[in-house]
């Protein structure tokens, strides 16, 4: 396998292409545990029958654990967006159709949302009320089992040349209320420095799956808080105002 060809670097990962696989090779200190679990979701998903990357292989590459799976060739969604501006409205239409269809999904296997964010609500640097105030929301939440992408943006979704849309990165999928990941969506277009976007996104959510707005809205305090535990300090500021603005209730 060559390692030559870099079509991604994050801050402990770099993605390489060989041919026709993809190759994410992750830092040797990046625990093993959450590269196996990431495989794990990803070969699970796949079973949902949605077009995604199919997994080929979890190995070991000069002492770094590395996923390799089906390289699909085409541009993302936030490409294309940027490119073709005019055609931000249609782009979005497409994003959110995608979105639903993921939500149609059940994967019982996966960890359950309710779990993971109660977790990491409880490794936040919040005052000891405030995060008695966020569990508290989040426990009196619905409890739904439709299966969550968990940071579905525009650069997450490969388009193909015939226009096949392919969904990456299962590596935060787990199992719970879809409106907690259409929130996770919307902060995420906000900190891409897209608030028009965000509001046009959320706005063809809810009109397209009948969903009330303010349900949305209640669990955008729960979700930057569950965020706020990563990122650099620029983000956790930002998810740190959405969950201090919040009037409790």
């Amino acid at each position: 396998m060559k390692l030559d060809r870099i079509i991604a670097v994050r801050s402990n990962k770099t993605v390489y292409r060989d041919g026709d696989l993809c190759m994410k090779v992750f830092d040797a200190t990046y625990s093993k545990a959450n590269v196996l679990n990431e495989a794990l979701n990803q070969a699970r998903v796949e079973e949902t029958g949605l077009n995604i990357p199919k997994i080929h292989e979890v190995t070991v590459l000069d002492g770094k654990w590395t996923i390799i799976t089906q390289y699909v060739e085409g541009k993302t969604l936030a490409q294309l967006m940027s490119e073709n501006p005019e055609k931000k409205d249609e782009y979005l239409e497409v994003f959110v159709d995608l979105q639903m269809e993921v939500q149609s999904k059940s994967c019982p296997l996966l960890t359950k949302l309710k779990d993971k964010m109660n977790r990491k609500i409880s490794q936040t640097d919040f005052d000891e009320t405030t995060r008695y105030e966020l569990l508290t929301r989040l426990d009196g939440m619905p409890k739904h089992n439709k299966l969550c992408h968990g940071d579905f943006n525009p650069s997450n979704i490969i388009i193909t040349a015939d226009n096949t849309a392919y969904i990456l990165d299962w590596a935060h999928a787990t199992q719970g209320n879809a409106s907690a990941d259409v929130a996770r969506t919307y902060l995420l277009f906000w900190l891409n420095g897209d608030i028009e976007g965000a509001e046009k996104y959320l706005d063809l959510f809810c009109a397209k799956s009948k969903t009330d707005k303010q349900y949305i809205q209640k669990w955008m305090p729960i979700v930057a808080a569950s965020q706020s535990v990563k990122g650099n300090e620029k983000e956790r500021e930002f998810l740190h105002s959405w969950v201090n603005v919040v009037d409790y209730e």
